[in-house]
């Protein structure tokens, strides 16, 4: 499974604290992922929608509310879904946005324990997710630090709530994706650099490896070659552009280092299996970045 999930690059940016998108959909196909943030999942209406997180994999009930942890793969399929008007609300946020001395202090060990059991993601109750499920709707239309502290309420709400389930049999094989030196350098060039032109043997000559050696490391620790890689975190950037940002496709796409925009749609399709167009339109619900 590892071999058919993709290293996903999430809008947030690393001065951001996290991000909500909520949305009505008709279709629901989100192919399998990983990304070092940490993810809530809430679904209404999608009975019959196929959930995979790990090595586990079943179809949901008609309420969803999943915490997925860092690096865990996981992804959704319509499958026998039938209903036309699917709400999902998606929360994203760094998996350092509560540092380590304020997870060890008393008051909050059970979201520190919550942490730590959603490297194998963890499934609430029905019960408990309609009960959150106002609060989880609410908080997109939260301003400025009370978005924060209603993030933490429901984390903590969440961690002390009955009937939860574990439902990966191991925890995240990837979960030491980011803790290579050559792999944080080549990211953290590639973060920087990404608006330019930016070669495979310049990131080479980085960490002093060979181009063909480089290759075939990258592609080993992230499934992705260095173009695929580089791509990714373009679109990762444009996608988060086209969400956020009053600016035309063009724009986006010359900001996000693509010299043309035939080339551009081209991957961006490729990536996300829709057009910029349709992804921005697609996010015409309600988004926040803070």
């Amino acid at each position: 499974m590892n071999n058919l999930a993709h290293r996903e690059i999430t809008p947030l940016s690393l001065q951001d604290s996290f991000l909500v998108f909520d949305r009505i959909k008709s279709e629901f196909d989100f192919p399998l992922h990983f990304h070092p943030e940490f993810e809530i999942n809430f679904i209404a209406n999608g009975r019959g929608v196929k959930r995979i997180i790990g090595d586990h994999f079943h179809e949901i009930d008609d309420y969803e509310l999943v915490l997925v942890g860092s690096n865990l793969i996981h992804g959704w399929e319509l499958h026998h879904c039938r209903n036309k008007d699917i709400h999902e609300i998606t929360i994203q946020f760094h998996n350092d946005l509560l540092d380590e001395k304020l997870l060890n202090r008393h008051i909050m060990a059970p979201i520190k324990n919550l942490f730590q059991r959603s490297s194998r993601g963890i499934l609430f109750s029905q019960e408990t997710a309609k009960n959150i499920a106002p609060r989880i709707k609410k908080i997109s239309k939260i301003n400025g630090i009370d978005y924060f502290f209603e993030l933490v309420s429901i984390l903590y709400d969440l961690a002390i709530s009955r009937n939860q389930r574990l439902l990966s049999t191991n925890s995240s094989e990837l979960e030491n994706f980011d803790n290579s030196d050559k792999i944080k350098t080549v990211y953290d060039y590639i973060q920087e650099h990404f608006g330019e032109k930016v070669t495979l043997k310049e990131i080479s000559d980085l960490i002093n490896m060979s181009e063909v050696s480089f290759n075939r490391f990258l592609k080993k620790r992230t499934g992705k070659t260095f173009i695929e890689f580089l791509n990714d975190t373009r679109i990762g950037y444009a996608s988060r552009w086209l969400i956020d940002k009053d600016l035309s496709i063009a724009e986006i796409a010359y900001m996000s280092g693509f010299n043309n925009i035939a080339n551009f749609n081209r991957v961006f399709k490729k990536c996300k299996a829709c057009t910029p167009t349709q992804y921005r339109n697609e996010f015409s619900g309600i988004k926040r970045i803070l």
